[in-house]
């Protein structure tokens, strides 16, 4: 309907230029052709479990068969949606210029709205699978998945947000809010019809259960993503109410999302380690204990190395849990299986990996998670300076020495390049020459920076060239110092993997699938064959 009407790709341009203006310099990287891909097939691919879900209510077949079936769907737009983001940050980190990864822009925030949507739904479809429960939250919180599919597209291309992803004024937005509201209408007419049919076959038995767990867990995510999304919109409410239009910036949402990130932590921990319907003293000790030494340990670790700062200390702290939970789920595992066979510590990983890849698939993204938390504890350590240096003088900046040796310029058919050499040293030992660079594009006539990083297992040194004098015999720069950034990149590979890993069928979910469908076949046509009997 857009083609057609509203933003036809292939309209012609009123004249004929010359020679284009090329694509944007800040978009001339690798990670662009991967990155935008992915979140479209993260966002366009949310339309299958919502299609099920619609399907399900319109066919009235409202048992777990449509619910396993569409779990299955619902993990993939939900791993490409994740790597979007994650590729996202590492574009931002490298080419961008400024030191970060993660700017609270409101086109990313659209993005990770239904991704944490996504999230809590793939938490609580495991309560309705085990328990029959919570079938109505997991239908409303699937149609609103999919709407912030929607609701997350109209904001980019709208331009009603101002971002550095967004799109020109258009009409478009018109077409997705009329989309949006039929959704919604439609959705929530089909749910009400078949609200007889939904009804809950348990109830919550207790607060110390992974029935609560779970569900504190969807609280959480759909109140960090409300708070997000407030955040996103007061802009454009307050230009709207006031004509004045005011500025969340990035300390908005790390006052609220660090504070809710500590709480999910711990749930990520905690909610494995409840039993279903509820945790007995007994349970309670055997299971909780092991994880909290862990993180006693992780704790007493972090203050001997002079960590003060008190949500990098819980953070850590919880990261030790988390890590402690689910050294413990393997533990049990693999002893588990020794038990019943002869299999080495190996073999057994191996196999529970290969025979129940969606439950330790899962611990395996707890684990990626484990990793992004850290990395993202990080920044309460980094360090940033602007510093003047002439060729030939050193500064010191934390424990690193650096020297600016020269500049050099060059030039080519679409830019022209100036770039800095500078070796870094740390303790008098030579570690890198680092050559950050400026380009300014000839046609666009835009400049951009090419940042230089030198990555240890403990952190990055990163320097952003921010100009020059005119005689060319100083420069200024300004520098970053990352510690633990390098957790966020592998907690992203591990996530990625992981993910793949949990979403790939197994041999038990493909007779599974093969079973579903066999009975979903039988169920149509009973009712077909009885009238023709009768």
């Amino acid at each position: 309907v857009l083609n057609v009407f509203a933003s036809d790709p292939f309209v012609r341009l009123p004249f004929t230029p010359q020679d284009g203006s090329g694509l944007n310099p800040i978009l001339q990287h690798p990670y662009m052709a991967i990155h935008p891909p992915l979140l479209y097939a993260g966002m366009i691919g949310m339309t299958v479990p919502f299609a099920f879900g619609i399907a399900a209510l319109a066919a009235r077949q409202l048992d777990n068969t449509w619910l396993r079936a569409m779990r299955r769907w619902l993990l993939i737009p939900w791993a490409f949606l994740g790597a979007g983001l994650l590729l996202g940050g590492k574009w931002a980190y490298v080419e961008l210029g400024w030191g970060g990864y993660w700017g609270w822009d409101p086109v990313e925030n659209a993005s990770l709205m239904p991704w944490l949507a996504a999230t809590a739904l793939l938490h609580s479809v495991q309560i309705q699978e085990r328990k029959g429960m919570l079938k109505v939250w997991n239908m409303v919180l699937l149609f609103f998945t999919f709407g912030m599919t929607i609701f997350g597209t109209f904001l980019t291309r709208s331009g009603i947000v101002s971002s550095v992803h967004a799109f020109a004024q258009s009409n478009v937005g018109t077409y997705f809010v009329v989309y949006l509201v039929l959704i919604i209408l439609g959705s929530t007419f089909m749910l009400v019809r078949r609200l007889p049919d939904l009804k809950a076959e348990n109830h919550l038995e207790s607060f110390a259960s992974r029935e609560s767990a779970f569900l504190f867990n969807n609280w959480i995510l759909l109140a960090l993503l409300f708070a997000v999304l407030w955040g996103t919109l007061f802009p454009v409410i307050s230009e709207a109410v006031t004509g004045e239009k005011i500025t969340v910036g990035a300390p908005f949402f790390n006052q609220v999302s660090i504070p809710m990130g500590l709480v999910l932590m711990f749930l990520t921990g905690a909610g494995p380690l409840f039993a279903w319907r509820r945790t007995s003293k007994e349970g309670f000790r055997r299971n909780f204990g092991a994880p909290a030494i862990w993180a006693a340990v992780t704790l007493i670790v972090v203050i001997a190395v002079g960590v003060r700062d008190f949500y990098a200390l819980t953070s850590l702290t919880l990261c030790g849990f988390v890590g402690g939970s689910v050294v413990l789920e393997f533990v049990r595992g693999i002893a588990a299986r020794r038990r019943t066979s002869a299999e080495s510590v190996v073999v057994a990983l191996a196999t529970l990996l290969a025979k129940s890849r969606r439950r330790y698939g899962g611990y395996l993204v707890h684990v990626a998670m484990v990793m992004l938390f850290v990395g993202f504890t990080g920044n309460a350590f980094s360090v940033d300076r602007e510093i003047v240096l002439q060729q030939g003088q050193s500064a010191t900046v934390d424990d690193y020495t650096i020297t600016f040796q020269t500049l050099a310029f060059g030039d080519d058919d679409s830019k022209s390049v100036s770039a800095a050499a500078l070796t870094l040293a740390q303790d008098g030992e030579f570690l890198a020459t680092l050559v950050p660079e400026r380009h300014l594009y000839k046609k666009a006539q835009q400049t951009t920076t090419e940042v230089s990083i030198y990555s240890s297992w403990f952190e990055d040194f990163y320097i952003i060239l921010v100009g020059f004098a005119d005689d060319n015999a100083s420069a200024k720069f300004q520098i970053y110092v990352n510690p633990l950034v390098g957790c966020v990149w592998w907690g992203a590979a591990l996530f990625v993997v992981s993910s793949l890993w949990t979403m790939w069928p197994s041999a038990r979910d493909r007779r599974m699938a093969r079973l579903d469908r066999e009975s979903s076949r039988a169920d149509t046509w009973e009712p077909a064959l009885s009238g023709a009997a009768s």
